[in-house]
């Protein structure tokens, strides 16, 4: 540890407890249930909505707002995230917790209640704003009431908690529905959130409020700049519907959404400055890779080898798994493993993978080689999605950890919506013909080979 890193860790004293103490001892036991358990409420929200939406829409007449349902939270969650980091950076994380946490539940009340689609919508949006606000308020508790040592295994139970949603969520939303009914796949979250943030709350009073001398001003620039971005986010997810102006759309939406993102994060990220500015654009160029490549998986193992979708679905079951067995090994591995190799090895994993699915689309290779290949981008996911969480508290000071970790949450989020929306008008400019889906994987690869090439300059 540098000694810069130090003096922030000193200067954000944790909560007190023996050397030895694990995220499961005293005084972190309560904390690390509550924390992991709101990040494993908003995975499963996330992915039980994709299951229950066609028959959202089909009762509520609701088809011309389907996309917006999905988009609408990914644009008002980069304004929560930017919001919930400025606040924390100003007074510390614990009120920006609480009321990210309320909007969420509120969201999920005006959805779970609708009766209408656009009123699902604006829950939806209520949601995802919440949503937003709550990592990144998350994240800057781990800060402060985690010592160092403990962070790259909060990290890795936080991945676990994002990664086993997946594995149950989608099949108890459907039987949620099928059982009772849609409405309660969004109330029945309102009741677990409760007693999960319950858990926090002896934890988040012992948790320092913020820098006492002179608070961080309130930034309202990149407010303003992150709705921006939430708009050209949203655009460029709808830019597939318009018939003919549709790229044009969508090219002037990336452009928009590149210059409304630099303000809110590091200077130097754009250009790949080492450190910090490169463990932000390393995780949004990992996350676009690995997201844009992973929706299309299935749909080729459907289309082209005659897979039931539940079998095709149980490929990315086997990434989820080994993104979470690769995030407790990491976990385990402690300093053993430094961060930026694992970085690297990680980042390496998933351009493997999606080699591997460009290889097997364009010469005719048995799936077994594709679906193999996702478990490798699993594996390097949950390698080095902790790391890079840690190194960006690692490189912070207590009155940047929330701008830092707001930067880190809209780099993912930007990341993964800019590539599912380019691969998307790929895979429809090519669908006449045979290499739509080669199409897709090459520019993911291109994509994650970015990510490999930076990677070496996130060591500071």
């Amino acid at each position: 540890m540098t000694t810069d890193q130090a003096a922030v860790h000193e200067s954000a004293p944790p909560l007190p407890a023996p050397p030895a103490a694990g995220i499961l001892q005293r005084p972190y036991l309560l904390v690390t249930v509550g924390a992991c358990a709101l990040v494993f409420l908003a995975a499963f929200e996330s992915l039980a909505v994709t299951t229950i939406m066609p028959v959202v829409s089909r009762e509520l007449d609701g088809a011309g707002l389907y996309a917006l349902a999905f988009a609408g939270p990914l644009a008002t969650g980069v304004i929560g995230m930017v919001g919930a980091g400025n606040w924390s950076d100003r007074r510390g994380p614990v009120a920006p917790l609480y009321v990210s946490v309320a909007v969420f539940a509120l969201g999920l009340l005006v959805a779970g209640t609708a009766g209408s689609m656009a009123v699902l919508v604006a829950g939806r949006l209520i949601q995802g704003l919440g949503g937003g606000a709550m990592t990144v308020a998350l994240y800057v508790v781990v800060a402060r009431a985690y010592p160092a040592v403990l962070h790259v295994k909060i990290f890795a139970a936080f991945s676990a908690a994002w990664v086993i949603p997946s594995l149950v969520g989608p099949f108890a939303a459907g039987l949620v529905a099928q059982l009772a009914s849609w409405h309660w796949v969004f109330l029945g979250v309102v009741v677990l959130v409760v007693p999960a943030l319950a858990m926090l709350v002896p934890a988040l009073r012992r948790v320092r409020s913020g820098p006492e001398d002179q608070p961080a001003p309130w930034a309202l620039g990149r407010l303003a700049w992150a709705a921006l971005a939430a708009l050209a986010v949203l655009g460029l997810n709808l830019s597939a519907g318009i018939p003919v102006a549709g790229p044009l759309v969508a090219g002037a939406a990336v452009v928009v959404a590149l210059l409304a993102v630099r303000p809110l994060v590091p200077r130097g990220t754009l250009t790949a400055r080492r450190g910090l500015p490169s463990v932000i654009l390393t995780r949004g160029l990992v996350s676009a890779a690995f997201f844009g490549a992973e929706v299309y998986l299935p749909y080729l193992l459907v289309e082209r080898y005659a897979f039931s979708p539940t079998f095709a679905g149980l490929t990315l079951t086997g990434g989820a798994l080994a993104w979470a067995a690769a995030s407790g090994i990491q976990g385990r591995l402690g300093v053993r493993l430094g961060s930026p190799v694992a970085v690297r090895i990680g980042s390496l994993l998933v351009l493997a993978a999606i080699v591997l699915a460009l290889v097997t689309t364009a010469f005719g290779w048995p799936a077994a080689v594709a679906i193999f290949g996702w478990i490798l981008a699993g594996g390097g996911m949950g390698l080095m999605y902790p790391r890079l969480s840690v190194m960006t508290l690692a490189l912070s000071t207590p009155d940047t950890e929330g701008f830092n970790s707001s930067a880190m949450s809209i780099s993912d989020s930007l990341g993964g919506a800019l590539a599912l929306a380019t691969t998307g008008i790929v895979f429809t400019a090519l669908t006449t013909t045979a290499a739509s889906f080669a199409g897709v994987f090459a520019l993911t690869a291109v994509i994650a080979a970015a990510g490999v090439a930076i990677a070496p300059r996130v060591a500071d």
